[in-house]
């Protein structure tokens, strides 16, 4: 249980058709927060993303604790009629399905809130409106496309960022358009229908480049070509064959680094007075600033760069964060169970309230482990060919 005391959004009811992780990432945000989220996957095994392989294989893990597990099949009378009852008294649904899935079901949002005015509707897609509305997408379809794989290469290797950044970020703004639609039906009394886009997410991503095209008409090489914006903001090898990074970005940052590391010819260099005119003389000074860190072991010169308040970072690996010190120590990583039993933990929405984080309420479920008790709330069988309600006792 978190440390919280209460969650900001207990009451919230939510309904997620998802797979993958864009929804998925969608209802784990509004789930760590504290609403009921109740996740409805095909009958009987359960979304196939459980059963992901390779790169895949902690997909669901990592991006559906604190949800309800339902199992039904949608194309029974008794299925439709368990989950239409159940988004009859939701707050919002979440659905990242092909275009036109959920109408061919009958669970659109023009029908849905047809029945249910309050309903706020969360269309997770490749693209919003428009004439690509109807591609299919993937992160890395969009990356390509969008210009993130071109900026995260080499020139002529264009390569996808390390993580599925599009979709956890696409989740996040689903989230931020349902918090948002809640607010506002607290004045109108009606939902709306959200709607968020992998590609117009990448986008976003690239706004920083394009408002640097547009300011100084020249097209930004990828970030793997090395033009830092600051005089120092590099990886530099150490004594013990190991690498640290370092960046010296302000004025006084430079003057206690050329202090502290012996480099006061650097610091009393006239041509080297402003930020800007170091960002240039980047080619004399670097050299021989990567001589003098290269005296230092790795974690000599972590401890130098700690008390001269440098920003530095070693060079992790995924792994390491298990046993990172301040994520143990704040907070921030989720106990979990995983599918095979084995337990673990996994990082925490990154946000505090009152310096509390979010926690675990419900560990990742199995499939249609919540069946009967939601099948008890609203009164219809899972399983049953039927839409008669089910008999409460």
């Amino acid at each position: 249980m978190s440390s919280l005391g209460g969650y900001p959004l207990e009451g919230i009811r939510v309904v997620e058709f998802t797979h993958m992780i864009m929804g998925p990432a969608c209802g784990l945000v509004l789930a760590d927060l504290g609403a009921d989220v109740i996740k409805v996957e095909p009958a009987p095994e359960g979304d196939n993303t459980r059963r992901l392989t390779g790169m895949g294989a902690g997909f669901f893990a990592a991006f559906n604790r604190n949800k309800r597990s339902l199992t039904v099949d949608l194309k029974s009378a008794g299925g439709i009629a368990l989950v239409r009852r159940l988004i009859a008294g939701a707050d919002a649904l979440i659905e990242n399905f092909r275009p036109g899935a959920m109408e061919k079901l009958g669970l659109g949002y023009q029908a849905l809130s047809a029945e249910n005015p309050r309903l706020i509707y969360c269309s997770c897609k490749g693209f919003l409106p428009g004439p690509y509305e109807h591609r299919v997408a993937l992160d890395e379809v969009v990356q390509m496309m969008g210009g993130l794989a071109y900026m995260t290469g080499l020139p002529g290797k264009p390569l996808r960022t390390g993580s599925s950044v599009n979709d956890i970020m696409g989740g996040m703004f689903g989230a931020i358009g349902i918090l948002a639609a809640l607010i506002e039906r607290s004045r109108t009394g009606r939902g709306k229908h959200v709607q968020v886009g992998l590609f117009e997410n990448n986008a976003l991503l690239m706004a920083q480049h394009m408002a640097l095209i547009a300011v100084t008409g020249a097209e930004p090489e990828p970030m793997g070509v090395r033009k830092p914006a600051w005089p120092v903001y590099d990886l530099f090898e150490t004594a013990d064959g190991e690498q640290l990074f370092v960046g010296v970005v302000t004025d006084t940052q430079w003057r206690l680094f050329c202090d502290a590391f012996g480099l006061a010819d650097l610091g009393s260099d006239s041509s080297l007075a402003t930020a800007a005119q170091r960002v240039a003389g980047r080619d004399r000074t670097i050299p021989g600033i990567a001589e003098v860190l290269n005296q230092y072991t790795r974690p000599a010169l972590m401890r130098r760069c700690e008390e001269l308040g440098l920003p530095y970072a070693p060079v992790g690996k995924p792994g390491d964060l298990f046993d990172d010190p301040h994520l143990r120590g704040s907070g921030g990583l989720v106990p979990t169970t995983l599918p095979d039993g084995k337990q673990t933990a996994l990082p925490a929405l990154p946000i505090a309230m009152d310096g509390a984080r979010p926690g675990i309420r419900r560990d990742v479920p199995k499939a249609g482990e919540h069946n009967e008790e939601i099948a008890e709330e609203t009164g219809v069988a899972p399983g049953s060919n039927s839409s008669k309600p089910i008999r409460s006792n």
